[in-house]
């Protein structure tokens, strides 16, 4: 269950202060002089902490710096008192949250029109061309020319943004980096919405979402070389009998009822809407406190528990912990550069839970193979027929395809490639939670839901905790809440991996041949 915020305001009272010391640590010096209204004191003297009891944050000098973010620049040896700060040029003095919470505001307006399935999507007549044509001809597909925005206004409009934010907030802010990373990524989807349908949409998709060809962390596995490992596993029990049959016997108004009575004990006060649309592509998709189903799906038990899961715990929870931000109010939306985080959360969710089968993880895994298959120049006709000699009815083949290759070149080479996202999310956000709890930083792991962020975000934002910037998340998985059981099984996990688990299993599989 969602954490209480009694419990929520012990954990933010207490955890952050080692934590804050060693950002302070390691905390960038200040950037160049700025002049904009409120700002450090002179020689990187800032106010005493009983400036920031009134929400005041730092003095100023008589230079006229940006603001810093007190943590950031906090000095508790004795210095001069610093002079009262500068004034903008027009109206009164604002402090390093008031800039940030207004530039943070900005980003959101900014991207509110930015809807990029909607823009990517089909017209459902051209599933039924391609059906009538015996899969033998490529899906005719046209665009929209209108975006819902004019393109280029809206790109000035961000390019305004990023202007202001450097010159607001430095180019050093730890803060302020994000926010301009995130601004940056929605100027190109701008661009990247412009070239649907052409090879220029792919540059900007494989630059914003990554490419199967991308290396891990580790600089040597690639994305689909973990996706052939993970292939050959799946394929391998996907045949065996792990459990009793699932019937696809509850309706999509049956599941919205159940899943609006599981979300409502979850979120407790929060209204969380799931309803039925007729005009979704696929089975469900998650907004900001709402969950669509797709009119005329059918879904079994374990369908609707994956959907709680995933669209309820992962991505509404990180929606509405984002709308909580006072400050960092960008954390509600999710620019490309979160992708990763999100999906590869929602899928570990359901992996922690025993909720994903292998069924479901073959669905996620074989979308990255896909779209490398389509990158290699493989045709919207090809990966179809490949998905159907994985075994996929014929509807499932086609709206797998068409994930691939909406916005790209349905000739192949030039593919959507979010879809690559899912299980590299997976191993980045469980190397990530090792990490954490490894170096004795495990606090940080639930900061993976305060909003929507990528995982260099993390340190910084719960860093931000004490001075009030962000606030901890209110919503988490029940085993993000209370980490025992997430620590033992990484722990366990990590323990039998070092054993030398393929010689030990080699030993009982001869046991088992007799």
């Amino acid at each position: 269950m969602a954490q209480s915020s009694e419990a929520r305001e012990r954990r933010g009272a207490r955890e952050p202060d080692g934590e804050a010391q060693r950002g302070l640590e390691a905390s960038d010096p200040a950037d160049e002089p700025y002049s904009n209204g409120a700002g450090a004191a002179d020689g990187g003297v800032v106010a005493s902490a009983t400036a920031g009891e009134d929400g005041d944050d730092g003095g100023g000098g008589e230079s006229g710096e940006a603001p810093s973010a007190p943590l950031e620049s906090l000095n508790l040896r004795d210095g001069p008192i610093p002079h009262a700060p500068l004034p903008p040029v027009a109206g009164p003095w604002r402090s390093y949250k008031e800039i940030l919470a207004n530039l943070g505001q900005r980003v959101l307006e900014a991207q509110r029109p930015l809807r990029i399935l909607q823009a990517l999507r089909w017209e459902a007549d051209v599933e039924e061309q391609f059906l009538r044509s015996k899969q033998r001809e490529l899906p005719k597909v046209t665009y929209s020319d209108d975006l819902g925005f004019d393109p280029a206004a809206k790109q000035r409009e961000i390019e305004a943004i990023l202007r202001d934010a450097e010159r607001e907030l430095g180019k050093r802010d730890r803060l302020g980096q994000i926010l301009r990373a995130t601004a940056d990524e929605y100027r190109k989807v701008v661009s990247m919405l412009m070239g649907r349908g052409t090879k220029a949409f792919y540059t900007l998709s494989r630059e914003l979402y990554g490419s199967p060809k991308d290396k891990l962390p580790d600089g040597k596995t690639s994305v689909r070389d973990m996706g052939f490992v993970l292939y050959d596993l799946l394929t391998a029990i996907g045949g065996e009998r792990l459990g009793p049959p699932q019937q696809r016997e509850i309706t999509a108004e049956m599941a919205a009822l159940e899943l609006n009575a599981r979300f409502d004990r979850f979120f407790g006060g929060a209204s969380i809407r799931v309803q039925v649309d007729d005009s979704l592509l696929a089975d469900a998709a998650a907004g900001s406190d709402y969950v669509k189903i797709r009119s005329g799906a059918m879904f079994s038990k374990s369908d609707v528990d994956i959907l709680e899961a995933h669209e309820g715990w992962v991505h509404v929870a990180t929606s509405l912990n984002g709308q909580a931000q006072p400050v960092a109010r960008w954390l509600a939306k999710g620019p490309p550069r979160t992708t990763a985080v999100q999906e590869g959360l929602a899928v570990l969710v359901e992996i922690l839970t025993f909720r994903s089968t292998p069924r479901r993880a073959k669905k996620l895994n074989d979308r990255i193979l896909a779209v490398d298959k389509a990158e290699d120049g493989a045709s919207f006709l090809d990966v179809f027929e490949w998905y159907r000699t994985e075994g996929y009815e014929e509807d499932e083949c086609f709206q797998n395809a068409r994930r691939v290759f909406r916005g790209g070149v349905l000739a192949g080479g030039a593919p959507f490639t979010k879809d690559a996202c899912y299980c590299k999310g997976i191993v980045l956000n469980y190397a990530f939670m090792r990490a954490a709890i490894q170096h004795d930083r495990a606090m940080l792991i639930p900061f993976l839901f305060v909003g929507k962020v990528a995982h260099e975000d993390v340190p910084i934002l719960h860093a931000h905790v004490t001075d009030g910037i962000v606030r901890p998340p209110p919503y988490l998985p029940p085993m993000f809440d209370d980490m025992n059981g997430l620590a033992i099984w990484i722990c366990y996990s990590s323990f039998f991996s070092r054993l030398g688990g393929t010689a030990i299993a080699e030993h009982y599989g001869r046991m088992l041949e007799h």
